[in-house]
């Protein structure tokens, strides 16, 4: 038995993988327990966690990338722009960016502070490597195409390889610092939202712009005209005269942007964001047919008929869509948890595959992201040591069947749910196990939650979940979209949408089409509500507000419960009530650190 942790740390999203034998045991983000949103910091929390599901001592650790290879990227892009480079290029050596010895004392430090020996043998993946192992390994492809594509690892920002068998092979890269993911980036901030969050934002912005505008029109033909310069391959070049990343400090010239676009930056935490629908629609134009080109050209190196996508770019579903449908692949497969916390799945399995020659399965299993159900579970005695401490009123359950019944009910009403059941998620969808819930059939439904609820913009769409047998119903083309990384339209009866409240402004929804063998509770939930009601959808959105990780603990869920406007909360077979719990407590609002 040889089993390997993963780790990916020191930039954002930090997170540890467990890999035993090939197999994918367990991995999580350190924020979920640290509750520190996009937490950095080496995951000590998750890899204890991690720990206490190895069935033996661990072997290895492997980290996602390599700190040379960033140490000479960094000096090369920040040195290279001297003066102005001079003082990030300071911080880079202060913050151990720009000194590669410097990273593994850290991670030295941290394996010892999760009770591991500081002496384990660490291997080195690549930032892209990894990307590309953690889609490629946990698919069904037995042959693929993969394809990479993110803000920057080392030197890379878009790859393209080849899996076969237990092997990978690295066929063509992209370099810093011209990057597709680093565009979008720059626009989310031009748009007012922060950098490596706020790109979720900006997709969803993107549906309120008017693709027939002649204002769409120009500002898509400024981007290609000024910004990037796209080659038939999905090549491109980044004008840098425009862009100031490379520099260190922000990510782009503004007065040169405002000067471009003709309109000002919008200032963060203001109103107004539709003002710059045209914008984030002409750049998520740009960004599709860029994902499309690469795609196709990957097709063309590859002889594949199966591909597979990772790299934060891969979590844009509408650019996803169109590459599934345009880019000529009979298959496409991607990383649930394709950005940076993936990594650390990917430099696991490259580290068994790749470094210790670890066989691959012959016939590979249907999903080797066990549907991204890898996270800590709620132990045994969570529920009722909190309804001890904290005073809490609950109902629990002997048969789940009426349990479902009972909540079904109560959403067919009008209520919302948060829903905690078995291991949470890993990567940033909900997926039925830290879920809010609530009826899509309510076209109010969309923004009392945000405002109520999530404490977000209100242009933020919903998810719905669907049986994946009743799918066909509701979606054209029905596409299984089992990690919600995909978008379809929704079919549209005589009164409109049959599922309103999950329904994007553009007719389109992101979708999660769920399968009884992936979620039998949450399956045998919307079953029963499909029961009552004769709808086979619910709307899903992660069990957090605005700011704040997704909850991990029976803790957080009722904290999280109490200061939001949530009629029930679930936690495994035990029902609380809004309205049942102490005045006091809901007063005080738990804060959750």
């Amino acid at each position: 038995m040889t089993a390997i942790v993963g780790i990916s740390a020191f930039y954002h999203d930090s997170a540890a993988a467990l890999v035993v034998d090939g197999e994918l045991v367990a991995a999580a983000q350190e924020e979920r327990f640290s509750r520190r949103k996009h937490d950095p910091a080496f995951p000590r929390r998750a890899l204890t966690y991690l720990l206490d599901q190895a069935p033996g001592a661990v072997d290895a650790v492997a980290y996602y990338e390599s700190p040379w290879l960033k140490r000479h990227r960094v000096r090369w892009s920040l040195l290279g722009a001297a003066p102005g480079g001079a003082e990030a290029f300071r911080l880079a050596v202060r913050g151990g960016i720009a000194r590669p010895d410097g990273t593994e004392r850290r991670i030295r430090a941290g394996l010892h502070s999760a009770g591991l020996p500081a002496d384990l043998p660490i291997l080195w993946s690549r930032h892209h490597l990894s990307h590309a192992a953690s889609a490629y390994y946990p698919s069904p492809f037995e042959r693929a195409a993969v394809l990479t594509v993110d803000g920057v690892g080392e030197w890379a920002t878009t790859g393209i390889f080849l899996g076969e068998g237990a092997r990978i092979t690295a066929l063509a890269e992209q370099v810093f610092p011209h990057s597709l993911g680093l565009l979008y980036s720059a626009v989310t901030h031009f748009c007012g939202f922060r950098v490596d969050s706020g790109e979720y934002k900006l997709m969803g912005l993107a549906a309120y712009g008017d693709p027939g505008s002649a204002q769409t029109h120009a500002l898509r033909e400024l981007i290609l005209q000024w910004l990037v310069d796209v080659r038939e391959d999905g090549s491109f070049v980044l004008d840098m005269r425009y862009f100031s990343f490379h520099r260190g400090g922000t990510i782009i010239d503004v007065r040169r942007w405002e000067r471009l676009f003709g309109m000002e930056r919008r200032k963060p935490e203001t109103g107004g964001a539709e003002r710059y629908a045209n914008l984030a629609l002409a750049v998520q134009q740009v960004t599709e047919e860029v994902m499309v080109r690469l795609a196709r050209h990957a097709r063309e190196r590859t002889g594949a008929d199966a591909l597979c996508l990772a790299g934060g770019v891969a979590l844009n579903c509408v650019a996803n869509s169109r590459v599934l449908h345009e880019a000529g692949f009979d298959r496409v497969w991607i990383q649930p948890a394709a950005g940076d916390a993936g990594g650390a799945v990917g430099a696991a399995l490259a580290a068994h595959h790749l470094a210790l020659r670890g066989p691959r399965p012959s016939a590979p299993v249907p999903d080797g992201m066990k549907a991204a159900h890898l996270g800590p579970d709620i132990p045994d005695g969570a529920v009722a040591d909190l309804v001890h401490r904290y005073g809490a009123h609950c109902t629990s359950y002997d048969d789940f069947g009426k349990l479902a019944e009972e909540v079904a009910g109560e959403l067919a009403e009008g209520k919302v749910v948060g829903w905690v059941q078995g291991r949470m998620e890993f990567g940033p969808r909900a997926l039925g196990n830290r879920s809010i819930l609530a009826d899509p059939r309510n076209a109010d439904a969309k923004s009392w939650l945000n405002s109520r609820i999530k404490a977000r913009e209100d242009f933020r769409p919903f998810a719905p979940s669907l049986l994946a047998e009743a799918a066909d119903e509701y979606l054209e083309p029905a596409v299984p979209s089992r990690y919600m990384l995909l978008t379809t339209r929704v079919r549209q009866g005589d009164d409109g949408s049959p599922i309103p409240a999950a329904t994007h402004v553009d007719g389109t929804a992101r979708h999660h089409t769920v399968e009884a063998a992936d979620n039998p509770r949450f399956w045998r939930l919307i079953d029963t509500f499909r029961a009552r009601t004769g709808c086979a959808a619910l709307v899903n959105t992660s069990f957090n507000v605005r700011g704040e990780p997704v909850v991990a603990t029976a803790d957080d869920a009722y904290r999280c419960f109490l200061r939001t406007g949530m009629d029930l909360l679930v936690i495994g077979d035990h029902l609380f009530r809004q309205a049942d719990q102490s005045a006091e407590l809901a007063h005080d609002s738990l804060p959750l650190d």
